[in-house]
């Protein structure tokens, strides 16, 4: 399935908060965006027509709730990340921020400690 940005910034508000209105979730959107209400409506249709979203009537209005799960979407993007830029593989992606100096000192000491326990589990 395929999300856009602004798709995603709308799912992390249900994520988030879990079931909403179109309403609230503009609300949540606040400053983050210069979206009008109409924008944010718009979006949750198209994730409702790629099954991302499923929508209860409340009223004259609906309250939508996530039916794709952040894991998987994470999950998905990362695997399109480092299939499209890394042949599939995550060493010529840390690599890649080593370089770049985007890896702090916490980032290194996390990819050891998760080394580790990869190590362990073996």
């Amino acid at each position: 399935m395929q999300i856009s940005e602004a798709e995603s910034r709308v799912m992390g508000v249900l994520w988030e908060r879990g079931p909403s209105t179109a309403e609230e979730v503009f609300q949540a959107l606040g400053d983050a965006t210069d979206w009008q209400e109409a924008t944010v409506k718009t979006l949750l249709n198209r994730l409702l027509k790629k099954g991302a979203l499923e929508a209860e009537p409340e009223g004259r209005r609906y309250r939508y709730r996530p039916q794709l799960a952040r894991e998987e979407y994470v999950l998905a993007e990362s695997r399109g990340l480092l299939d499209r830029l890394f042949d599939g593989r995550v060493a010529p992606l840390v690599a890649h921020f080593s370089r770049h100096g985007k890896l702090s000192k916490r980032d290194v000491e996390e990819l050891r400690r998760l080394i580790g326990e990869i190590d362990d589990g073996r």
